[in-house]
C-alpha cells in the first residue's frame, strides 16, 4: 500500500502541463470512475490551477443528466452510452478517449471472512447463503446492477435475493453499506470498491461471468473550454497515469 501511495503521489508530479491560463472546467462522469477521477482532478488543478466541478452518476443518471441539457466541458461514461452521445452527434468529433475496463466484483467488509467465487455454481451459493446483498437499484440504470439482475434471472435467484437487498444510489454507496455493517456483501464494479475504507474485494465474479464495461472520456460540442478539456484528457490517458489507473482497479481499454 505505501509503494502505491508513494507511486500515486509521483505520478502526479508528471501529469502534462495543460496551456497557459486557468479555466474553469465542468465534468460530468461516471460513478465507476469517482475516486480515481477526483484525485487526479485535486492534483491537476493543484499543478494548473484548474478549477473542477465534478459531477457522477450511474448510466441512467448521466443519460437523464445530459439530455437535460446540463453544460458540460467532459463527460467520462460507459461505452455504449458514449455511443450513443457520439450518434446523436452530441461530442466533438476526434474527441474520445478510452480511458480503462473494468470488470464486477463482490465486496465484503474488512475482517470478514471471503466466499468462495471460484466458479458460478459457487458464486450463486455466496448469494444464496449472504444475510443481505447490497447492489445499485436498477432503477438508477447502474451497470453493475443491470449485470447482477441478469445473472439472478440466470440463477432463478431473483426473488431470493431481492428480498435480502440492501439497494443503493451507485456502487460506491453500495460498498459504504458493507463497510458500516448493513450489507453482507456488496456486488458492483471493482473500481467501486477498491476506494471504500472499511470493505475490501473478495474477489472478481468467475471468469465466465465476467463483463467488463469499458469508460471512456470525450468533449461535448457544447463544451466552453475544449482546449482544457483535451489538456485533461492527455493528463488521463498519459503514459504515467497506467499505475493509477491499475490501482484503482482497471485494466487498459479493449473495444
Amino acid at each position: 500500500m505505501r509503494r502505491i501511495f508513494g507511486a500515486i503521489i509521483s505520478l502526479a508530479a508528471m501529469l502534462p502541463v495543460a496551456p497557459a491560463g486557468t479555466a474553469d472546467i465542468k465534468v460530468i462522469s461516471a460513478g465507476a470512475v469517482r475516486g480515481l477521477i477526483a484525485g487526479i482532478i485535486a492534483d491537476y488543478s493543484r499543478q494548473t490551477g484548474h478549477k473542477f466541478e465534478f459531477k457522477v452518476g450511474t448510466t441512467g443518471q448521466l443519460r437523464a443528466i445530459i439530455a437535460s441539457g446540463e453544460p458540460a466541458d467532459l463527460i467520462i461514461a460507459s461505452a455504449p452510452l458514449m455511443a450513443e452521445l457520439e450518434k446523436s452527434e452530441k461530442m466533438t468529433p476526434g474527441s474520445r478517449a478510452d480511458l480503462g475496463r473494468v470488470g464486477i466484483g463482490v465486496a465484503v467488509r474488512d475482517g470478514a471472512s471471503v466466499p468462495d467465487l471460484s466458479t458460478p455454481e459457487a458464486f450463486k451459493q455466496a448469494l444464496i447463503d449472504a444475510r443481505s446483498v447490497a447492489y445499485t437499484d436498477p432503477k438508477e440504470g447502474g451497470t453493475s446492477s443491470i449485470y447482477l439482475m441478469g445473472v439472478l434471472e440466470r440463477f432463478g435467484l431473483v426473488d431470493a435475493v431481492t428480498k435480502k437487498a440492501a439497494l443503493s444510489k451507485g456502487g460506491h454507496d453500495a460498498v459504504e453499506k458493507v463497510a458500516r455493517g448493513e450489507a453482507e456483501i456488496a456486488v458492483t464494479l471493482m473500481s467501486e470498491i477498491v476506494p471504500v475504507k472499511g470493505a475490501r474485494l473478495a474477489a472478481p465474479v468467475p471468469s465466465s461471468l465476467q463483463q467488463y464495461t469499458v469508460y471512456a472520456a470525450a468533449i461535448p460540442a457544447s463544451s466552453t473550454e475544449p482546449a482544457a478539456a483535451r489538456a485533461f484528457i492527455a493528463a488521463l490517458t498519459g503514459p504515467a497515469m497506467a499505475e493509477r489507473w491499475k490501482a484503482a482497479g482497471f485494466e487498459p481499454p479493449t473495444r
